[in-house]
């Protein structure tokens, strides 16, 4: 019983599936952790779709930025883009039943295991968050998403303020900065605010006065790591207690796999 975790697919499905072959993934042994973004640009986002779902209780994922923006796509707020290649997910007969699942989805996952476990998001956690105040918000969040007010969120979620976190935000700021922050966020300034411009790897933001989320002085600690993606100028990191996991597949770099027993990496190329 291994337990491994996906970075971004975004609809490469070939990749997915030569990785887990590499990886020797069995949905009736094995459990699999995706950070999100399992949908767009990529070559067959449905076919994706299909097999998390397919997986049930052996597949786990959090949302992703390109995960809420296909829940807003099929909302009508924003239209179909050619190159996110997710019309045929529309087009599809099962359509309703994935998207409906997809919106059940968590935007933060406290997975435990014998080595404390981990935190899983997409993007990161916002450095003015602890682990509680995270989940938190998490929640309040995930409550909307399966409520009759999902689409008054997504319609709101497309802004990049309040870039700063304070306890007594409410309404559409609040829930902006907690959508940003776990699916948006990568560079932040010293104070913590958060930048949602540069996506620059860090090594070519010196200069700007930003430092990436996780550098940020005087973030607030966690009892956990964190594993998360979205970020694919990083190439993927590996840190103590911090396991970034977008190597940029979809950009023609590769599609990385960890299994979380052992830290063992796989990687393949991009289709």
């Amino acid at each position: 019983m291994a337990t491994y975790l996906v970075g971004d697919i975004h609809g490469c499905d070939k990749a997915l599936h030569a990785l887990l072959a590499e990886a020797d993934f069995s949905p009736a042994r094995d459990t699999l952790y995706s950070v999100g973004d399992l949908v767009a640009r990529g070559p067959d986002s449905l076919a994706v779709l299909r097999y998390f779902y397919q997986l049930g209780e052996s597949a786990k994922l959090v949302l992703g930025n390109h995960d809420l923006h296909l829940l807003a796509v099929a909302n009508g707020i924003k239209p179909v883009k050619a190159k996110d290649k997710t019309q045929p997910i529309f087009d599809a007969p099962d359509a309703d039943r994935l998207l409906n699942w997809l919106a059940q989805q968590p935007l933060i996952r406290d997975v435990p295991a014998p080595d404390g476990g981990f935190l899983l998001t997409h993007a990161g956690i916002s450095p003015q968050w602890d682990k509680s105040t995270a989940v938190a918000c998490a929640r309040e969040v995930e409550a909307i998403l399966r409520s009759e007010d999902q689409v008054w969120l997504l319609e709101s979620m497309y802004h990049d303020s309040p870039d700063q976190w304070d306890a007594t935000l409410t309404g559409v700021a609040r829930y902006r900065y907690i959508i940003n922050s776990f699916t948006r966020m990568r560079f932040c300034s010293p104070d913590g605010r958060l930048d949602m411009q540069c996506k620059l790897p860090p090594d070519q933001a010196l200069g700007s006065g930003l430092v990436p989320w996780f550098e940020v002085p005087n973030r607030q600690p966690l009892e956990q790591a964190v594993v998360f993606g979205h970020w694919a100028a990083l190439n993927g990191t590996i840190q103590p207690k911090l396991y970034g996991l977008d190597t940029g597949c979809v950009w023609g770099g590769k599609l990385t796999l960890l299994r979380w027993e052992d830290k063992a990496c796989f990687t393949v190329p991009a289709e």
